[in-house]
């Protein structure tokens, strides 16, 4: 299943920065019937199924030439020399840059105006960008066409012509462009609908573009698809989009969407084994959980149902997140929880109104073994600090905190900030 629930997120892009993954996607508005999309998110991973919400990191607010209230598509986000760059494309007005201090932003437009814009067609959307060994910096992108620019070292201009490449066998749109063992790849959404993960392969980051086949066949069981491509801790994976998550709700299409990721291999020669859909791909947890630290309620694997909501906007953390919207029976997991010789207690910062409610503290399944149940009371909108005793328990285990008011069906019922085991 898709590894965010909180909101609807496409269009990932992967980025890997001090041992961490650094997931950033556009984000489909809850009632968006076509493509409603106003900002750029970030979610970040250590262990590749655990994910922190990091809130929105960029809108179409940074743009001030660009004056409408939709058209966040795609993004990309690449670090030079200290600085994070990211090319966002706006619908039918070009592609601009961003330009930030840290990965977590807060992200600035450094020209003021598009750094692509081909205004005789709408064809500039899905950038990606990628730095090669000699320093050299590439930028691909387009629907239906390819089109791709040499940017200067300061990655805010490009030097020469835009050139449209030739035709690649079933692409689309959204390409990702990266190098691996020698080889340059162009992963892309093969053609439309419904679209796979198709890719093709070249000696030169300028082609010729040899296509190979598919990452991921085309398939009914979605429609649309985005690849991100990444190394992390020695496994390979891909990201890519589909409505699950929106299907759990209904059978009828709007476009929200959601993100995946599969882990995938490499044959000998460098092209890449086809994956079945997500659904029928196992993606393994690459290391623990540490319980015995302060946790981000906004972490998790799995928090179908919730909400995530901006701590403090414009506090210095303007990334915080609060665990919002949380009905009676709903939970959040976390994956792989190592609690090592055991822990005494749990210590949660939390609110709750009306009538109170309480967390239960259970393992490996939301009707698991419980082991511990904390008391929320009435608190209004004001977060507090909770404690319990819990009993003991050892190794690695799933956890689920399961929210239960004191009336069934009561909705809204909780905020939940963080978390910790001691």
């Amino acid at each position: 299943m898709p590894i965010i629930q909180t909101k609807y997120t496409a269009d990932p892009a992967p980025m890997v920065h001090d041992d961490m993954v650094f997931l950033y996607t556009s984000h489909d508005e809850d009632d968006a019937e076509g493509f409603k999309m106003k900002d750029w998110l970030l979610y970040t991973s250590t262990d590749m199924v655990n994910w922190q919400d990091r809130g929105a990191v960029a809108s179409l607010k940074n743009f001030e030439w660009y004056k409408g209230d939709n058209g966040a598509w795609a993004a990309c986000v690449v670090g030079r020399n200290g600085k994070w760059y990211m090319y966002c494309p706006i619908h039918g007005n070009g592609i601009g840059v961003l330009v930030a201090d840290s990965p977590y932003g807060p992200f600035k437009d450094p020209i003021g105006k598009p750094l692509v814009w081909q205004k005789e067609h709408w064809y500039d959307i899905d950038p990606t960008v990628f730095i090669d060994d000699d320093g050299q910096a590439y930028m691909y992108w387009g629907n239906p066409n390819i089109y791709m620019v040499k940017l200067n070292e300061d990655m805010i201009s490009y030097s020469g012509d835009i050139v449209m490449m030739p035709h690649i066998e079933d692409y689309q749109e959204g390409p990702w462009f990266y190098k691996r063992n020698g080889h340059y790849y162009l992963a892309f959404a093969s053609t439309c609908c419904p679209e796979g993960i198709g890719y093709a392969m070249s000696e030169s980051p300028t082609g010729p573009w040899n296509y190979k086949g598919h990452i991921m066949d085309h398939t009914v069981r979605t429609r649309g698809n985005h690849p991100g491509i990444i190394d992390y801790k020695g496994r390979s994976y891909c990201f890519g989009q589909n409505y699950d998550i929106f299907r759990l709700q209904t059978s009828r299409h709007a476009e929200r969407r959601s993100v995946s990721v599969a882990e995938m291999t490499y044959n000998q020669d460098g092209t890449i084994k086809e994956l079945p859909y997500f659904h029928d791909c196992t993606l393994r947890q690459v290391e623990n959980f540490n319980p015995y630290r302060n946790v981000e309620a906004e972490t998790m694997a799995w928090g179908y149902g919730l909400k995530t909501t901006p701590k403090n906007v414009w506090a210095k953390d303007h990334w915080n997140q609060l665990v919002t919207d949380i009905d009676d029976g709903e939970y959040i997991m976390v994956r792989g929880v190592d609690f090592g010789k055991g822990a005494s207690s749990f210590q949660v910062s939390a609110s709750c109104h009306l009538y109170g409610g309480t967390i239960e503290i259970r393992l490996d399944s939301e009707e698991g073994q419980c082991i511990g149940t904390v008391d929320i009371t009435n608190t209004k909108t004001e977060l507090k600090t909770f404690t319990t005793e819990v009993k003991s328990v050892r190794g690695v285990h799933d956890l689920y905190l399961v929210f239960k008011g004191c009336h069934k069906q009561q909705r809204n019922l909780f905020m939940l900030d963080s978390w910790q085991f001691k």
